[in-house]
């Protein structure tokens, strides 16, 4: 590989115009050298020297391949998916072809307006947003007949683990088996395993059969069970005798399920289901080799402040209306930390959101009439080879058993067949050496099922079956809230989608500076593809050469990110950074058992460290054991080498983040690693920061063994208000072998986890890819950037970050510098005075820049009372300056108000922020003017954006929960 100078590019008059380095970085270049002279440096060298430490710098450019420009990298990226071959199919397990309405795709999964939010923590500014997440949750909360949903996880297998998770927890850790249907799908049973190896947990598969009749046997020591509804073979199973049983026992019962399966059968919570986990992928969402798909969790009101990932709830604002917003995050992992039963940060959200918009659309009578469409179709295949001899049903104690959309058959050398089947374009599942199965879906169509029939030999007789679900039909009413009874035709919808966006501030209106998550442009170059039907339709587990483009992209994407990690190999299948946390951990706790060191279990956290550090380490089976920060912020050597000699026999991980979250580069970094490895050690870098390091440093080259990649934040893949994110993680060649298996087996290295480690910690995801279809995001974005780019965005970051406190620290009180004075790619303003001054806080702040349209920076992490800003390289020196001015604007109040000429209680930073209906009220009861609310800086009147309601009283919120669609009574009063 090759990289290609910029001066060749911008001198040769051949060369394209559409460069994209000049379209990615916010600033030009002659803004870039103003911007320096203010600095006192003359080029980004000079600065770059002065901010990161000279003995991890590296020394040679990036081996990658020569920048491209926009179209030219999109022409080599539909080459790749070009290799792809999208053939019909009947796979199945848990992935099915969906028919996204194209009013949902072109207004919300290709509209950045929904795509580049950031999660909705400031609510007053996400309210669109969090009504179509309160949707989600009132579609899961209905169909599963469940009256508590979250606001969606990341895949089906990940969601059964974290329910196993909240069963443990719910059995106080006293209780260590669970218990699994052998019927699950194959990658949920191999992603529970895994998590039950790193928990302690006992998992043991058992007869689905014996579960059914309630015979399983079911000791004091089970925690809970997991079913699948209707089963991986097809099957429909009446769970209510072990229900009964399991409950008798003191265990939970946990369903895995499928949401259009439910709108025709008994929903789980209507027979004593305790917990239902499942995907929302079949409302829309295509399968995309894998992901990224909406899971969702449901459960009783009992566990509800056990369940994993966000909720939304519905409280008041100061003017008493009604105002969704995050409920009881005091279960989340950034509070809890170590406490925390899950790790969880990354959710689903942007594919929840278009879930949500399918059931609103459709609307209940549109999704039975899905499902009926469905379920015909399946039987019409069941009937026909039920007459051409095929049988028995595998999956049935009858032939006559009740099935929604999955037929499984009885045949000689299944592989053969499958194989023959594929040449002719049309994917079955093997099952095992003597069953296949066919599933049907939404795009299943009569002549589908006559190719289908034809592989087996067998005509089409009966065109006309009667479909039965033998008792288990459905009675309870679904979706019957207004919402999902409005919007069916696309004008509406249309209208409805508009009015959400309108509600919430994105990337579409300003910056969004938030310190550790990196909210830089998601290029429309780098977003087009994830929509192409090449990578769009593949299902994750096709045959290996219907994915050769998938193959060579990932392949190159792998060796790219190992490059720019100074490490040996990647793995891309954690789907949340929080995924590749857990997963990295586990290949260091892998790689400690192959050495006869299983007993090395403490992992050392700077106190600074991200929320999920030590909720990952925990759920990885590690202890925690806390490190000292100096008074510069940077962590303590003298306490880390007195707590690595403590616990040298023991010792497991340090995990670090580079540069520290307090943004600066520490100069000890290599001596920190050292000590870790001279005690038995390794050395996990979170890769939040990693921004800062492209084409600069790198893990490998300050000492770590193990690093996960926020593909969200450093290589462009949008935050979708929420998710999806990717972690994959780069590891050093000794840990390559503990890189994470295949969810289904086919590298042959499932195993149950009680017995020593070989070259696998297992899946972690439930595709081997993770969210696969949104790989070529970043894909796109090192192409077009190429090394000497990505070198200098990492430059402009750190310039961005140090102009903007030359700027500010006239004014504030900047926490943290390096050694030179400077900082790296972010920074944080010390607030805490004020609260003594003038009574303001930071939440204070935060709301008052609504009023100047901006969303807060990050609020009091890492240091409670302060805010930390990241500009990223993507913003312009417009941008940050208009950021600047606002913070100084507010800070001019803030010592307005200490100085007596503002009231103290009733100032526009206690007022923010003002909706526009507060503003133009006929009655005004401040002492401010409505000007100085609502017009705060020169550019509001000419652009201004609204929040949609005032500030929210979120311990209300959390007193009276509401986490469904509310009633037009209880809004209204």
């Amino acid at each position: 590989m090759t990289t290609q100078s910029p001066s060749a590019t911008m001198t040769d008059p051949l060369a394209p115009a559409d460069r994209f380095e000049d379209r990615h970085l916010g600033s030009p270049a002659d803004e870039r050298r103003a911007m320096l002279q203010t600095l006192g440096v003359d080029s980004l060298d000079a600065l770059t020297d002065q901010v990161v430490p000279e003995a991890i710098r590296l020394t040679q450019p990036l081996d990658l391949p020569a920048a491209l420009s926009e179209h030219e990298a999109l022409a080599d990226l539909r080459t790749l998916a070009s290799k792809n071959k999208a053939c019909r199919s009947f796979i199945g397990a848990g992935y099915y072809g969906t028919v996204l309405p194209p009013a949902i795709l072109r207004n919300i999964l290709e509209n950045p307006g929904w795509y580049t939010q950031y999660t909705p923590y400031q609510a007053e500014i996400s309210q669109g947003r969090l009504e179509a997440l309160v949707n989600f949750q009132t579609m899961v909360a209905d169909l599963t007949a469940l009256p508590m949903a979250n606001a969606s996880l990341l895949d089906e297998a990940t969601a059964a683990a974290e329910a196993m998770a909240m069963c443990y927890a719910a059995g106080r850790g006293k209780r260590t088996t669970f218990l699994v249907a052998d019927d699950c799908h194959p990658q949920t049973i191999n992603v529970c395993k895994t998590r039950a190896w790193s928990m302690g947990i006992e998992l043991r598969v058992v007869d689905s059969q014996q579960m059914a009749n309630g015979k399983a046997q079911i000791a004091n020591d089970v925690c809970g069970v997991l079913v699948q509804y209707p089963n991986t073979y097809g099957a429909i199973n009446d769970y209510g005798a072990l229900t009964e049983v399991a409950h008798e026992a003191g265990a939970l019962v946990v369903c895995a399920t499928d949401l259009l399966a439910l709108t025709l059968i008994t929903p789980p919570g209507e027979w004593g289901c305790d917990i239902a986990v499942g995907s929302a992928q079949r409302f829309g969402f295509p399968m995309g080799y894998g992901g990224p798909h909406a899971a969702f969790i449901a459960c009783t009101e009992k566990h509800v402040r056990k369940m994993p990932g966000r909720i939304v709830g519905l409280s008041v604002d100061a003017q008493g209306n009604p105002a969704y917003r995050l409920a009881i995050q005091t279960r989340e992992q950034h509070i809890k930390r170590d406490k925390a039963t899950s790790n969880i940060c990354t959710a689903q959200v942007l594919p929840a959101i278009v879930a949500s918009m399918y059931a609103v659309y459709h609307g209940p009578d549109g999704l039975r009439r899905i499902a009926r469409r469905v379920h015909k179709l399946a039987w019409l295949l069941y009937d026909n080879l039920q007459d051409g001899a095929y049988g028995p049903h595998e999956c049935l104690n009858s032939w006559d058993g009740p099935i929604f959309d999955t037929v499984t058959v009885k045949i000689q050398d299944a592989a053969a067949f499958v194989a023959e089947a594929a040449e002719k374009g049309i994917n079955l599942r093997m099952v095992d050496h003597g069953r296949i199965s066919i599933s049907l879906d939404e795009t299943s169509t009569f002549d589908d099922v006559k190719s289908v029939l034809d592989c087996f030999g067998v005509p089409v007789n009966n065109t006309n079956p009667q479909p039965s679900l033998h008792g288990f039909e459905r009675e309870s009413k679904y979706l019957t809230h207004p919402v999902f009874n409005r919007y069916h035709t696309e004008h509406e919808l249309l209208r409805y989608i508009k009015r959400l966006e309108a509600r919430d501030l994105s990337l579409t209106t300003s910056m969004i500076p938030l310190g550790s998550c990196t909210m830089k442009l998601n290029a429309a170059a780098e977003m087009l593809p994830i929509t192409w039907s090449a990578f769009a339709d593949l299902h994750p587990q096709a045959p290996a050469d219907q994915a050769a483009g998938y193959a060579e992209m990932c392949e190159q994407l792998s060796a790219w990110l190992a490059e720019i990690t100074g490490f040996d190999a990647v793995s891309l299948q954690p789907n949340a950074g929080s995924q590749g946390e857990y997963a990295g951990l586990l290949a260091i706790r892998g790689y400690h058992e192959s050495r006869n060191e299983g007993h090395r279990d403490i992992c050392l956290i700077p106190t600074s460290a991200h929320g999920t550090n030590p909720a990952s380490a925990v759920i990885a089976g590690m202890k925690i054991v806390a490190v000292a920060c100096d008074k510069h912020g940077n962590i303590s050597v003298d306490d880390l080498k007195a707590k690595a000699q403590e616990n040298a026999d023991h010792l497991s991980t340090l995990m670090i983040t580079y540069p520290s979250t307090h943004g600066v580069f520490e100069s000890a970094v290599k001596e920190i690693c050292q000590v870790v490895h001279d005690h038995g050690g390794q050395v996990y870098m979170d890769g939040a920061n990693l921004n800062a390091q492209l084409g600069l440093t790198s893990p490998g080259a300050i000492g770590a063994d193990v690093c996960h990649l926020n593909l969200h934040k450093t290589f462009c893949i949008p935050h979708g208000g929420g998710g999806p994110g990717m972690g994959p993680i780069a590891v050093a060649a000794h840990l390559e072998p503990f890189l994470p298996g295949d969810p289904v087996g086919r590298d042959g290295k499932i195993e149950n986890r009680k017995s020593k480690i070989e070259n696998t910690i297992g899946p972690v995801s439930a595709a081997a890819l993770g969210s696969a279809s949104i790989l070529p995001i970043p894909w796109m974005f090192i192409r077009m950037m190429g090394g000497e780019g990505l070198r200098r965005a990492g430059q402009v970051a750190i310039l961005n970050a140090n102009y903007m406190v030359n700027r500010l620290a006239e004014h504030f009180d900047i926490l943290y510098t390096g050694e030179s004075g400077r900082v790296a790619h972010e920074f944080i303003l010390d607030c805490r005075p004020f609260k003594d001054a003038a009574g303001v806080t930071v939440d204070d702040i935060a709301k008052r820049l609504m009023d100047y349209g901006f969303h807060a920076p990050t609020m009091s992490w890492p240091v409670a009372g302060t805010l930390m800003i990241e500009p990223t390289e993507s913003e312009s020196r417009a941008e940050l300056d208009r950021l600047c001015d606002a913070l100084i604007g507010i800070r001019k109040e803030v010592a307005a108000i200490a100085a007596g000429d503002m009231d103290r209680d009733d100032n526009p930073l206690k007022g923010a922020p003002h909706p526009a209906h507060v503003v133009t009220a006929d009655q005004w009861p401040h002492t401010y003017s409505r000007q100085a609310a609502a017009y705060p800086a020169p550019w509001t009147t000419t652009h201004k954006f609204w929040p949609a309601v005032g500030r929210i009283d979120n311990p209300y919120g959390d007193r009276h929960l509401v986490c469904t669609c509310p009633s037009v009574e209880s809004v209204s009063t």
